[in-house]
């Protein structure tokens, strides 16, 4: 709308949306009345991979237009003041556009990276703006667009992770310095803490070849340079599938959607081969030596767990025990031992032991059809701070806590039968899709238990071991949260921040607030603050 003469006045706009990747604003022609093309908003989507916009919105006052485009993202533009025929892109939300199946906290705690079945690993973090008190968190990064379902994920150190897929491989990536230095621009944090003596050689960024399916490095003097107009080029299969040019771009704010899929994409720098079928969970230890990984599995033969050294990517060991999926893997704290929890309703735990070779697992105790207590398949688990008791969650609806684990009695037999439930059987009401332990405790030293269900809540317990008092209950309920904070579907992931605090505040370093990750087949990547003086 517009004031003429003292009067309010619409001047009569069209707004298109096409699969060719334009949006366009059409208006009448004032001495012919053909409607002609007044300002052709031409964005970016140059990735391969997408399919144009679906449809297209003006802001009630005109001034802004948004779209959204084959691939569930958003796309706004803003009018330029002086030049109105001019548009901008602006900042929008994104996020995953099916199922988000791991999320993960970079052991700083500064972002978070989460994989889903839209095919993409996806890097969160806090934008710090200078005049803004309040914190918001965008995606900065999409360092894998690929072409199988996603999975899984670890992280390997900060910039280094592990993800699976529905294949056989598993795939390592590495941010590339562009990464770097855009994270440093938008989070605030100087680059002195980002940078390890190792990074000069960093490459830039990366790009996916034509018709190809892994990241390759760019690096400083590869910045592809495109074919001149008037050759004749388009003969051959290359050419007609161009490559994704990738352009070092400097960033002080979150970036749109053309740049998320061609610029942000980080190299591939390792495959590691040897599942036989599709890789289901993965988890790395906490001096980042040693990656474990699973597979889809219906033989024993199939089911087992391998270990992979993270230096030379060969693999170390292959961990015979469940007869189904391994469903979760996890490292305890003090990386002494490693919790498989499987399909087969049953749960194993291996210890290290040192041999001349080098460090071997072992199993050290397992549960059986005798001493099992879940009934049902065990989707999740993971280990107290202290490494003493780890925790179960299963389709039965129960959460367990097991324990003690005490590396000094690992000579087969003892440890197995030390092991035994240590709490009383929580019923969580529903099937128990994910759990997690915070690494920090209550004021008053309880462990912090979030539960996640099929049904898309979250409940947070307390939990601390009754020992001499049978009667005091050892399982507390402390929040459950309501249907608005939940999800709507079932919760795939919890994880905890590492430590106290909350990202991208100044209370970094804090010990009131925790922060818990969470994700889940309803899209949505969610981060709760969570207040442990409440708890």
């Amino acid at each position: 709308p517009c004031t003429v003469d003292g009067s309010m006045q619409q001047p009569m706009r069209i707004l298109s949306a096409s699969m060719d990747k334009t949006v366009i604003i059409w208006e009448p022609d004032k001495e012919s009345g053909v409607w002609l093309e007044q300002a052709s908003v031409r964005v970016g989507e140059v990735g391969g991979n997408t399919l144009g916009f679906f449809d297209c919105q003006f802001s009630p006052d005109g001034s802004m237009i948004i779209a959204h485009a084959f691939h569930g993202a958003l796309h706004l533009w803003k009018q330029a003041t002086v030049n109105k025929k001019e548009w901008t892109p602006e900042v929008v939300i994104s996020g995953h556009f099916n199922s988000v199946e791991d999320v993960k906290w970079d052991p700083e705690g500064e972002f978070i990276i989460s994989v889903g079945s839209d095919q993409t690993t996806r890097l969160f973090t806090p934008w710090k703006r200078k005049q803004e008190t309040e914190v918001t968190w965008h995606e900065i990064a999409r360092p894998q667009v690929h072409g199988y379902d996603m999975r899984c994920l670890a992280m390997i150190g900060r910039f280094q992770f592990v993800s699976g897929a529905d294949e056989k491989v598993l795939r390592v990536f590495r941010a590339p310095k562009n990464f770097i230095e855009n994270f440093s621009n938008i989070t605030g944090i100087p680059m002195e803490k980002l940078y390890s003596h190792q990074s000069s050689d960093l490459p830039e960024g990366a790009t996916v070849p034509a018709l190809g399916l892994s990241n390759k490095a760019v690096f400083e003097g590869d910045v592809a340079v495109q074919p001149s107009e008037d050759e004749e080029t388009f003969n051959t299969i290359s050419n007609q599938y161009p490559e994704v040019y990738f352009q070092p771009l400097i960033l002080t704010e979150p970036p749109p959607e053309d740049h998320l899929l061609q610029n942000t994409l980080w190299p591939e720098i390792q495959k590691l081969y040897g599942h036989g079928y599709e890789i289901f969970c993965v988890a790395c230890n906490n001096s980042n030596t040693v990656i474990a990984s699973a597979c889809k599995a219906s033989k024993k033969e199939h089911a087992a767990i391998i270990l992979w050294s993270t230096t030379s990517w060969k693999k170390l060991q292959s961990l015979s025990f469940h007869n189904l999926t391994v469903t979760q893997l996890a490292f305890s704290p003090n990386d002494n031992f490693l919790l498989a929890v499987s399909r087969d309703r049953n749960w194993s735990v291996w210890g290290i032991q040192d041999s001349e070779s080098g460090p071997v697992f072992s199993c050290c105790a397992y549960t059986d059809k005798n001493t099992a207590v879940h009934s049902r398949i065990i989707w999740s688990c993971d280990w107290m701070p202290d490494s003493k008791y780890f925790i179960t969650g299963s389709r039965d609806k129960k959460v367990i806590i097991w324990g003690q684990c005490n590396l000094s009695v690992t000579t087969e037999g003892n440890m197995l039968d030390s092991i035994k439930p240590c709490s009383t059987v929580l019923d969580a009401g529903d099937s128990v899709t994910a759990v997690s332990v915070s690494h920090v405790l209550t004021p008053d030293g309880r462990y912090i238990v979030a539960v996640g269900l099929e049904n898309g809540k979250i409940i947070l317990y307390t939990w601390k071991q009754s020992g001499q008092e049978p009667e005091l209950a050892d399982w507390t309920t402390c929040v459950e949260m309501d249907n608005s904070l939940s999800h709507a579907l079932a919760v795939k992931r919890l994880c905890w921040r590492h430590h106290a605090g909350r990202a991208g505040h100044n209370d970094q370093n804090s010990s009131e607030w925790l922060q818990l990750a969470s994700c889940g087949a309803d899209h949505c990547v969610k981060i709760f603050n969570v207040n442990r003086f409440a708890l």
